[in-house]
């Protein structure tokens, strides 16, 4: 080994402290970093390089046949700005029946003669497209399970067309959910319905704007009011990047934390060794190293613990980021989403780099030290700076240990700054994770929408035989749904009943997109039920709507619009009238009366019961009470509303705080450093207190008050950045999947809880300073005073 090599090994094997906090902090940074990395290049990667393989239309426009014909359509694809078109193709909202089951949901049938090449080029991932009549091809993203074979029927249609499905496939912008041979389309079609579709890619496509505008330029020529829906590509986009998205601003905000604190700690650490090792210094210059040696020497010592812990951190990354990756693989229908190589590659060298240039820049100063100088600085720390404020600290009514501990911040001010900055960044971690914890509650409070102390639940929806199989097998009995009317009558009649409300849940389809919606219809006030506004205001009565935010988006439309929903006994139109905050089935849901469908859905019988008891009931007697009306209609009633967890929910929580505990441990050790180098320079001075009669335990108060001042003033200071950064961080995480977060979300902050998190920084100064005060303590006064 060198000479290099010998000093660089012991530089390393005598800092213990340092060459942990190095490691650890460089730890928590790679992790992040890798994480974060890897999520940026899922959300974004799959999707793109499929729509640019298949081509994917840009914008997918839904025409009222009744409206337009299809050669004006042909004549619009010719619009200034189109690069390419496709279509007009023949579209039916049909209610299909697989083999015996019961009725399914809607979906869109689109008549296409191929697979398509120049625009929507739909990838089939199993058998074949179909070729005649009684053939249909199903999207892997339909309602319907794909399964080769299987016999579909249309009970809804005159002649009750039967269909087989010859294959399964997958349309990069989901333009439809199953597709047929075009002269399929006319036994599909019920009489006077059915409209076109069209798929447009366009030279100029980036931007919301320059989609909108591409629209505009197409449809300006045809009929007013022919256009009756509308799908943009960076709506489908941003609904499949959603699951992954979600976690990027997050990571980021914990990856740029551990970054800047790395960078604090080794050039904190290292500048530490040099003001400590002065002696050192002189010796290895007086020995032959030159000044380049040198500087080497400290940024060896920095980059032996940084490279253990980026090697750790990588590893770490790797399995924080497995469930990730599984939710993923989901939304893309994968199983092969890998953290790429150079994204490691990346982060290693980019982590490492900058530890080396933060470990030159604060060992600069040794290199540039003279050799007779620094052979003639001692141990001893200069006693010249602070005296003011000991001065000061003496004419306060403090005990002697109380008094020397406050004053010593102002004796090392670098030093001190240094801690203060870990525990800064310590605080405003603790204080991010704390909020965001309480905004995930909100939203899961939000998503439940149910606040009501007592659910009668809907019945489950029977997917199974209709009735008896071949003669003389009775086969399985389907058991009769409870009448809705006769349970709302028995829980108004009930003793303690206070608000009441019922909802129930149909499946529909919206002009312009495919796959269905889910229609909640509700039976009386369901304003107190948890029903979280983000903008406008809740329906008041048929015929008005609202909808969730990423409703809005993937239809283009706005408060005050109107949406027609399909799929059910004749359409629905409604007007929208307030933006709710609703994450389940990604936003796609749609809230109004039950009058509203009262002609298109009469028979809504999967029905839940939302009770809200009498000021004074006793929910559990008034539960037992009402299940003995229930009984004989076939229902029952259980306290507490509807389940609000959710596997997001929890993989966030598991995230922020393995993220937090790091940051706390890298600052509680970065103070620890500080205040063990403080302890190392005045080993004479402990000496001469102890000498005079200090006790260990004096001792212990005087090294623990020294970091008093410093965990106030960064505990103080973190708080306000932690929710200041909480403020930013959150609305960024709505916006990476589509939802708007209304200030009771975001504002979770109470004046209660300020002050216990401000006393954060001063509880994570007092842990990093309880074992060299102990190793304070615990010192001679024989071996301190012989100390030079």
């Amino acid at each position: 080994m060198s000479a290099l090599g010998k000093v660089v090994r012991s530089g390393v094997g005598r800092r213990r402290v340092q060459t942990l906090v190095i490691g650890l902090a460089t730890m928590m940074a790679v992790a992040a970093s890798v994480l974060g990395g890897t999520l940026l290049v899922v959300s974004g990667t799959p999707f793109d390089d499929a729509f640019a393989k298949q081509h994917g239309a840009h914008l997918s426009l839904q025409f009222d046949a009744g409206e337009v014909s299809a050669g004006e359509l042909s004549k619009a694809g010719n619009a200034r700005g189109v690069s390419s078109a496709a279509g007009p193709f023949r579209t039916a909202t049909v209610i299909p029946r697989s083999e015996g089951a019961g009725p399914g949901w809607p979906m869109t049938v689109v008549g296409r003669g191929d697979p398509g090449r120049d625009v929507d080029a739909v990838t089939l991932l199993d058998g074949r497209w179909p070729a005649r009549p009684g053939e249909i091809t199903l999207s892997a993203d339909s309602s319907l399970f794909p399964a080769m074979g299987m016999k579909l029927t249309f009970p809804g249609l005159s002649g009750g067309p039967d269909l087989t499905v010859v294959g399964v496939a997958r349309s990069v912008t989901r333009t439809a959910d199953a597709w047929v041979v075009p002269s399929q389309m006319a036994a599909l079609t019920a009489p006077g319905g059915g409209g076109y579709q069209m798929l447009y890619r366009f030279t100029d496509a980036a931007t919301a704007a320059q989609v909108a505008a591409g629209g505009r330029s197409v449809t300006r020529a045809l009929p007013r009011g022919t256009s009756v829906g509308e799908q943009s590509w960076l709506a489908v986009r941003k609904s499949a990047e959603r699951d992954t998205a979600l976690y990027v601003p997050f990571l980021i905000a914990f990856g740029g934390l551990g970054l800047v604190m790395s960078v604090l700690i080794v050039g904190n650490v290292v500048a530490s060794a040099v003001g400590t090792g002065t002696r050192r210094i002189g010796i290895l210059k007086a020995v032959g190293f030159t000044p380049t040696q040198v500087v080497r020497a400290y940024i060896g010592q920095a980059l032996i613990p940084a490279s253990v812990g980026t090697a750790l951190g990588v590893a770490a990354g790797h399995l924080l980021a497995v469930p990730v990756l599984a939710e993923a693989e989901e939304v893309y229908g994968t199983s092969s989403l890998t953290i790429a190589p150079w994204v490691d590659l990346t982060v290693i060298a980019g982590v490492l780099g900058l530890v080396a240039a933060t470990a030159w820049a604060s060992a600069w100063r040794a290199g540039r030290l003279r050799t007779v100088d620094a052979l003639a600085v001692g141990r001893t720390a200069s006693a010249g700076r602070g005296r003011w404020a000991a001065r000061a600290a003496g004419r306060l009514p403090l005990a002697p240990p109380v008094a020397l501990g406050l004053t010593r911040p102002f004796a090392r001010p670098a030093r001190a700054l240094a801690m203060g900055t870990a525990i800064l960044f310590g605080t405003v971690a603790v204080t991010f994770t704390v909020g965001m914890g309480a905004s995930l509650g909100q939203v899961m409070k939000a998503k439940a929408h149910d606040v009501a102390d007592v659910v009668v639940p809907a019945p489950l929806p029977d997917f199974g035989p209709q009735g008896p199989g071949s003669p003389g097998d009775p086969g399985p009995q389907r058991q009769p749904k409870p009448d809705p009317a006769a349970v709302a009558a028995a829980v108004e009649s009930a003793a303690g009943t206070g608000n009441h409300y019922r909802a129930a849940t149909v499946r529909a389809t919206v002009s312009g997109l495919t796959g269905t919606i889910d229609v909640i219809a509700f039976t009386g006030d369901a304003s107190w039920g948890g029903y979280t506004m983000v903008s406008g205001r809740w329906i008041a009565g048929p015929g008005e709507a609202a909808v969730p935010t990423p409703f809005l988006a993937a239809t283009c439309a706005r408060i005050g619009d109107t949406v027609t929903l399909n799929g059910l006994d004749e359409p629905v139109t409604v007007r929208i009238v307030g933006e709710v905050l609703d994450p389940r089935n990604d936003g796609m849901q749609v809230f109004t009366d039950a009058a509203s469908l009262t002609a298109a859905h009469p028979d809504l019988t999967e029905t839940s019961h939302h009770i809200e008891v009498a000021p004074g009931t006793d929910v559990s007697a008034y539960v037992e009470a009402l299940n003995e009306t229930l009984a004989p209609l076939g229902a029952t009633a259980r306290a507490g509303g509807l389940d609000a967890g959710g596997d997001m929910v929890l993989t966030l929580n598991a995230l922020s705080a393995i993220l937090t505990l790091m940051l706390v441990a890298v600052a509680a050790l970065g103070v620890l450093n500080g205040v063990l180098l403080d302890t190392r320079e005045r080993v004479r001075e402990l000496g001469v207190h102890k000498a005079l009669g200090m006790t260990p335990r004096q001792t212990v108060t005087m090294v623990l008050t020294s970091v008093v001042v410093t965990g106030l003033l960064a505990g103080t200071l973190g708080v306000p950045l932690g929710v200041a950064l909480h403020g930013r961080v959150l609305p960024a995480m709505g916006d990476s999947v589509g939802v708007r977060l209304p200030d009771s979300v975001i504002a979770v902050y109470h004046g209660a809880q300020l002050l216990p998190l401000a006393l954060g920084g001063l509880l994570i100064a007092t842990l990093g300073a309880l074992l060299p005060a102990g190793w304070a303590a615990r010192s001679r006064t024989v071996t301190a005073l012989r100390t030079e």
